[in-house]
């Protein structure tokens, strides 16, 4: 059984055949997902979906390309639904220094707010970064993220800053790019991280695994990021597989 720990299946990408991605996934064995929301209107459709679905279950946050919209009663009625009980983590949030839609001072406090909420209500985080990895790692130190732990959500930096995240309580998860002939960081530290600190996603429709890059990523992509660790790691499919789900369960307190 396989775990994809961040799926956008509330992207309109997805609006025209939904039910046939779902099996998809299914019959490939991935049998549980996390969708991610990071906005009003993708938080509201992930809810749908968990409420929907029993193998489906919801992350709520705000993503930092768009923390200059965040108001405060965004905030609150994200801590609102972290009472959901199929809401199993905050986020996406972070940094994200490539695009320049929000300053960077506002990210920054969007950011630490949501660490701060997510603390509160005792939930892992899911954190997005893109070019910022100096910073977000500093506001997780200053804002004590071991206590709730959580994911560094498609993990591109390197082994040194993997093994400080990995020091505060942070799991590592990889999607397609680890399966891309040039990504050397990626391979190298998906082969050397703790196994109990690893874990598997798609982002999708993001960022579809070889050979299928360029092409709207869906779950079922999953068991290709799956079969590339393994192979990195030299252990079985079905170990990866088993321990990674074992490690999302555990994280997300998902008790099957």
């Amino acid at each position: 059984m396989l775990f994809d720990t961040h799926v956008h299946l509330n992207a309109d990408q997805f609006d025209e055949d939904l039910e046939e991605v779902i099996n998809r996934a299914l019959e490939a064995d991935v049998k549980q997902m996390v969708v991610v929301g990071f906005d009003r209107p993708t938080i509201t459709k992930a809810m749908e979906l968990v409420e929907k679905y029993d193998f489906l279950y919801a992350s709520v946050g705000w993503h930092p390309v768009d923390a200059i919209d965040m108001k405060d009663e965004d905030l609150e009625w994200i801590e609102e639904l972290s009472a959901h009980p199929k809401v199993v983590a905050i986020g996406e949030m972070g940094l994200d220094y490539h695009w320049d839609k929000s300053p960077k001072d506002v990210q920054k406090e969007v950011f630490r707010r949501q660490v701060r909420l997510a603390r509160k209500v005792n939930l892992p985080i899911i954190i997005h970064n893109r070019e910022a990895t100096e910073d977000v790692v500093e506001i997780l130190k200053e804002e004590k993220v071991e206590e709730v732990g959580g994911i560094m959500h498609c993990f591109s930096g390197s082994l040194e800053t993997a093994k400080e995240c990995i020091d505060m309580n942070m799991h590592i998860s990889f999607g397609g790019p680890v399966t891309f002939k040039n990504a050397k960081k990626p391979k190298e530290v998906a082969a050397e991280i703790p196994l109990d600190r690893l874990l598997i996603e798609t982002d999708c429709p993001y960022l579809a695994p070889h050979p299928n890059r360029g092409k709207r990523n869906e779950p079922s992509y999953v068991t290709l990021v799956a079969e590339q660790i393994a192979e990195l790691r030299g252990i079985s499919y079905q170990e990866l597989t088993e321990k990674t789900t074992e490690n999302a369960q555990k994280l997300f307190g998902i008790n099957r």
